[in-house]
C-alpha cells in the first residue's frame, strides 16, 4: 500500500507531534447530549431509571442528598456535591432515604423546556433533594474501547464551597437552570460535556498503571506518540518498521511492547482506528465510499469495503442507511432518561 497524499500537505506539515494521546481519543467519543433535567423531589420520593444502551448516565446532586442504588448492591450515599457517572447506562434507582418507594422514569410528568430540557418536581412534600441529570449518547463503535474497561459506576464527590473543579462546575450547572437566562441549554450542555470528561480523566489518575491497558499505552511516551501519529495521519501506509524508526526503537522491540501494552498488535490497531474513523465518515458525510476509503488508507473501495464489513459486521452501505443512532425504546416520548 502506498502513501496516500494529502489535500492540504501545508496544514499537516504544521501540526506539532501530540503530547496528549488520551485527548485525542477522547474527541472520537463524539458525545451527544440527548437529554438534560432539573429535578426538585421531594421526601419520600425514588424513581426507578431503566437500562438504556448506549446512554451514559451523568446525575449530580446540587442540593440535600440522595442514595443510589444498583440491584444487588448496597445503596450508596449521594451528599450534596456528588457526580456519578454511569457509563453502560445500567438499570439503577434513586432514592431520598433508602427504603423509599420508587416509581418508574417513565410513568412521573414533566415540564418540557426544550427539545432536550425538562424540569421535574416530583415526591410527598418534605426535604427537598435537587438533582440534574444528563443523557449523553455516543457512538457505540467508536466509544467501546474506552468503555470497556469504566467501571459501572463513577462516583465523584466534593465539599460544599470546597474551590474545587467539580464544585464549581456544579454551581455554575445549577445556576444555569434556575435562572434559564438565554443559551443557557448550550451552557449546560458543554458545562456536562466537561463533568464526563473530567470524571473520566479522575478515574484514570486513580487506578493502578497495571489496571489501566490500552489507556496505559497512551499515556507511554514511544507507544503513545505512535499511537498519535496514527491518530492524527490514518491514510498513511504506516507498517511497524516505520512507526519503530519514529519513536526511536528497533522494530522487534516496538512490536512487542506495542503488543503488550495495547493489547493488540499494530496492524490490528491501525485497522480498527481506520474503521472507527471511517464508521463516523459515513455517519456524518455525504463522501463517496471511494472517498472514504482514501482517507482512511485504502487505495480501493473494494478493499475499503471489505476490511470495513469484517471488523464492523456490516458493509460500509449499511451503516450510511442506518442514518442516527437507533433511540432507546424504554422511555417514551423521546425521554432518553430522566433527570433523578
Amino acid at each position: 500500500m502506498t502513501e496516500t497524499r494529502l489535500e492540504t500537505p501545508r496544514i499537516e506539515a504544521q501540526l506539532p507531534p501530540s503530547s496528549d494521546p488520551f485527548g485525542e481519543v477522547l474527541q472520537l467519543l463524539r458525545l451527544d447530549g440527548v437529554l438534560y433535567c432539573n429535578s426538585q423531589l421531594s421526601a419520600p420520593w425514588g424513581i426507578e431509571l431503566p437500562h438504556l444502551p448506549g446512554v451514559m448516565n451523568v446525575e449530580v446532586v446540587t442540593a440535600g442528598q440522595c442514595w443510589i442504588e444498583f440491584e444487588g448492591e448496597q445503596p450508596v450515599h449521594m451528599p450534596e456535591g456528588s457526580l456519578v457517572l454511569i457509563p453502560h447506562g445500567r438499570r439503577h434507582v434513586l432514592r431520598g432515604s433508602p427504603g423509599d418507594k420508587a416509581t418508574r422514569l417513565e410513568d412521573i410528568p414533566v415540564e418540557k423546556i426544550g427539545d432536550r430540557f425538562e424540569n421535574m418536581t416530583f415526591g410527598g412534600g418534605g426535604r427537598v433533594t435537587q438533582v440534574t441529570y444528563y443523557g449523553v449518547r455516543f457512538d457505540p463503535y467508536l466509544a467501546d474501547r474506552l468503555l470497556c474497561l469504566l467501571p459501572d459506576m463513577l462516583h465523584l464527590r466534593t465539599h460544599v464551597d470546597d474551590g474545587s473543579w467539580l464544585q464549581s462546575t456544579i454551581q455554575f450547572i445549577a445556576r444555569e437552570a434556575q435562572l434559564r437566562l438565554p443559551g443557557s441549554e448550550t451552557v449546560i450542555t458543554r458545562l456536562a460535556d466537561i463533568l464526563v470528561i473530567q470524571a473520566i480523566r479522575t478515574w484514570i489518575e486513580s487506578v493502578r498503571e497495571e489496571e489501566q491497558g490500552w489507556i496505559a499505552a497512551l499515556h507511554d511516551p514511544q507507544i503513545g506518540k505512535a499511537m498519535s501519529m496514527m491518530h492524527r495521519h490514518p491514510q498513511r501506509d504506516w507498517r511497524v518498521e516505520s512507526l519503530a524508526h519514529e519513536v526511536g526503537m528497533s522494530r522487534s522491540g516496538f512490536s512487542a511492547r506495542f503488543t503488550a501494552m495495547a493489547g493488540e498488535s499494530v496492524k490490528q490497531y491501525l485497522t480498527g482506528l481506520r474503521m472507527q474513523l471511517a464508521h463516523r465518515e459515513l455517519r456524518e458525510t455525504s463522501d463517496t465510499l471511494a472517498r472514504i476509503a482514501e482517507r482512511v488508507g485504502y487505495q480501493s473501495e473494494h478493499a475499503f469495503n471489505r476490511a470495513f464489513k469484517r471488523e464492523v459486521g456490516l458493509s460500509p452501505g449499511a451503516v450510511r442507511r442506518q442514518g442516527d443512532l437507533p433511540q432507546p425504546r424504554s422511555v417514551p416520548d423521546s425521554r432518553l432518561v430522566e433527570g433523578a
